[in-house]
């Protein structure tokens, strides 16, 4: 236990080497990291929540037509579709609001988090551009040993803000990429329960 705790410890102080080596660039990259990331994971668990990627166009057709059976954010959806309504154009406009008050505020949520990623790199060479002035600067004064110590002051803080903000971007537009792919896939589940709810109120209206 005290060996686990150590070891957290070290690499915690690790960690803040790091980031206090790289300048005072690498505080707002963290800070961005974090928001990046704690914006990522709030979309992720949305998604983990629901349960429309897990059930089936046969199942939707079963709770469609006895909506107490069904379950998680699709029975919800299933339920406010249907309850009260008279015409087919009701369940449309039920539809319609329900991706008014999601799909927008999935996207939006999105973009921020694109805007962070790709905003990484960017502080990443800013620090790069800082790293090297010091370098230059460095080299400027001579060759003293407190001028060997500024040039490789400089080259540590362009190498690890360019690595800060490469760690950031590169897995980050993967996750981008993925939660655009179920955004997409909820849109075209709605649009497929919509299209099962209306068949089935059709169904009701001629029987």
């Amino acid at each position: 236990m005290q060996n686990s705790e150590s070891t957290f410890t070290d690499t915690l102080i690790d960690a803040w080497e790091i980031i206090y080596s790289g300048g005072w660039v690498m505080i707002p990259l963290f800070l961005l990291g974090l928001v990046a990331f704690y914006t990522g994971g709030r979309l992720l668990l949305f998604f983990s929540r629901g349960n429309h990627k897990k059930t089936s166009i046969t199942t939707c057709e079963q709770w469609v037509s006895d909506p107490s059976k069904a379950q998680g954010t699709v029975g919800e959806i299933i339920r406010y579709s249907q309850d009260g309504v008279n015409s087919v154009e009701e369940i449309q406009d039920r539809f319609s609001e329900i991706r008014i008050a999601e799909i927008p505020r999935l996207q939006q949520n999105i973009t921020f988090l694109q805007i962070m990623i790709n905003t990484a790199p960017l502080m990443g060479l800013l620090g790069t551009v800082l790293g090297m002035l010091t370098t230059f600067y460095g080299i400027a004064l001579g060759g003293s040993e407190s001028t060997t110590s500024i040039v490789a002051s400089g080259i540590q803080v362009a190498l690890i803000t360019t690595q800060m903000g490469l760690v950031l971007a590169i897995p980050g537009y993967f996750l981008t990429y993925y939660l655009k792919q179920k955004v997409l896939d909820y849109e075209s589940f709605l649009v497929r329960l919509e299209s099962i709810s209306l068949q089935h109120f059709s169904g009701i209206q001629k029987g």
